[in-house]
């Protein structure tokens, strides 16, 4: 197992978002790449059953969640948006879930302000296709499982300290604005 560390060259000059804040942000993120790659190589030689390869086992769901919702997160957001509200079945279906989308995006804020680091992630159930919103603590506690994630946001104070201080809010707003609807459209139909 080898994983590479995208690059998302696509962020750069983000309204919201200064390239310091992005550039930092994207270091993070490559951290948790590395570490997923040592704890795979720990991995292959720790013997079973011992506290040390529980332990192991254990942060490598940790690195990798972190690793995976930060690809996400990195993916939902662009500066070249052809439209900053969502549209088609996609509309249609936070519609019928939250009752309009001013609703789904009054939610989505609201959740951003929960106190504590974690993340914002809209995930859909598979079965019944029902959306929701929901906290992901850390990064591996609070998925629902099986649900595909839509939406992600970051709101662990690396994502918006640099350029918000401790202010979430105005964070959260410009994240909004840099949603990359034909994004989060194309993981809707998968």
């Amino acid at each position: 197992m080898n994983y590479i560390a995208k690059t998302f060259d696509h962020l750069g000059g983000l309204a919201g978002f200064s390239d310091t804040m992005t550039a930092n942000h994207l270091t993070l993120y490559a951290g948790y790449v590395t570490n997923v790659n040592k704890l795979a190589e720990l991995l292959k030689v720790a013997e079973p059953g011992t506290p040390t390869a529980n332990e192991l086992r254990r942060r490598f769901g940790w690195e990798w969640s972190g690793m995976k919702l930060h690809e996400l997160y990195f993916k939902n957001l662009s500066k070249d948006l052809t439209s900053i509200t969502p549209g088609g079945e996609f509309e249609k279906s936070l519609i019928e879930n939250f009752g309009s989308v001013e609703h789904f995006v009054n939610e989505w804020k609201g959740l951003g302000l929960t106190r504590g680091i974690g993340w914002v992630a809209l995930v859909r159930d598979p079965k019944t296709e029902a959306l929701f919103n929901i906290w992901i603590g850390e990064h591996d506690m609070g998925h629902l499982a099986g649900a595909d994630i839509l939406l992600v946001m970051d709101v662990w104070e690396h994502s918006y300290m640099t350029d918000y201080g401790i202010s979430r809010p105005p964070y959260i707003d410009a994240f909004v604005q840099a949603i990359d609807w034909r994004v989060v459209e194309s993981r809707f139909k998968k």
